[in-house]
């Protein structure tokens, strides 16, 4: 039997690495290509329980680099493709719009090029594109995106994956390329960088800082726990139907504010404070410009289709997530010393 060859890029990430772990351990007979630049956002440690498993390989590399795709899918011949890799900060890009435009959306289109050029027949061969709701726009205090939503980015990041999944689209309905996509809600759980909303509060809490709430924490966010994430993405990859979008949400809406309240709690009780001491952290800035007020994923598609559901309630969800953070420390300290970049170079050259 031929061993499939699967390409997952940004699998050093914190979405991508439950993807690759959840390959590499369900499908033995698969050799899973792990491809990541090692920005701040992505590190080998995500990944330390599979790195020396027989069907796993790492490779460093930016898909921006159009050259080097190129050559990488003419000396591994991949069969498929998970594409995660991305810039996905909305803060950091509103502040550097031109590193999402060139990762986001030059890097995918690399990508494209490098499959259309490989693959000299399109059959049995896959590109999986994972995008977001926030392409979308922004929802009143009714109704929910569905996959027939017309997109209305606001950000620099929403717009340049709005972009990039255009663009995916484009070349299913230009050359023929296979693809499937879907665009997910706000995800949490374990290996999150701590500049998003949950894993920062964490971190914040623990070390007795300031939680920095955008406004009035009125936003409302859809959650979805990562790993049930990573089942729809392996759901989608084998049994969507090629050039469909799928939707994934945790049908699961919390005011940001309400969000920070149970987390607030949840870390008391772990902590052994008393009730109300990490709720005298909640600290309101001024509001993130053009922060889009509600986000709420239909997930009836993948759920008729596909018969996902998301396995956790939320506060189970969130309370496995601050244990895992309380309980990996080093992690988090290597993620938040600032040379922990220079620390999985070292590991990796090691190697």
């Amino acid at each position: 039997m031929t061993t499939k060859k699967i390409l997952i890029t940004g699998g050093a990430g914190f979405i991508g690495s439950h993807v690759v772990r959840r390959m590499v351990n369900y499908y033995p007979d698969y050799h899973i290509y792990n491809l990541d630049k090692l920005t701040y956002a992505g590190n080998l440690e995500n990944l330390r329980d599979i790195e020396n498993s027989p069907n796993y390989t790492f490779i460093k590399a930016d898909i921006v680099d159009g050259e080097k795709m190129h050559s990488l899918f003419s000396e591994y011949q991949f069969d498929a493709v998970i594409h995660l890799a991305a810039e996905s900060h909305v803060d950091r890009s509103i502040s550097n719009p031109m590193e999402f435009i060139t990762t986001n959306i030059v890097g995918t289109v690399s990508l494209l090029n490098a499959a259309k050029a490989n693959w000299k027949t399109f059959d049995e061969k896959l590109f999986y594109h994972v995008s977001t709701d926030e392409v979308y726009g922004s929802l009143g205090e009714e109704g929910f995106f569905t996959e027939e939503t017309k997109y209305n980015p606001h950000s620099p990041y929403s717009a340049s994956k709005a972009s990039s999944d255009h663009l995916v689209r484009a070349y299913h309905d230009t050359y023929g390329l296979p693809i499937k996509i879907s665009n997910c809600s706000n995800n949490y759980g374990a290996n999150h960088f701590p500049e998003k909303l949950i894993p920062l509060a964490i971190h914040n809490i623990k070390n007795n800082q300031p939680i920095p709430v955008y406004g009035k924490g009125e936003n409302v966010r859809d959650w979805l726990y990562v790993e049930d994430h990573a089942t729809a993405i392996d759901l989608i990859f084998h049994k969507g139907k090629v050039g469909a979008t799928y939707n994934i949400g945790g049908f699961n809406e919390w005011k940001n504010i309400d969000l920070i309240h149970l987390l607030c709690r949840i870390m008391d009780k772990k902590l052994k404070r008393a009730d109300g001491t990490s709720a005298k952290l909640i600290t309101y800035v001024k509001d993130r410009a053009g922060h889009d007020l509600r986000y709420a994923i239909d997930a009836t598609k993948l759920n008729k289709e596909l018969g996902w559901n998301p396995s956790l309630q939320f506060e189970e969800g969130l309370e496995k997530t601050v244990d895992w953070y309380l309980t990996n420390e080093d992690w988090l300290n290597h993620v938040t010393s600032g040379d922990y970049q220079k620390y999985y170079e070292v590991q990796y050259t090691k190697r």
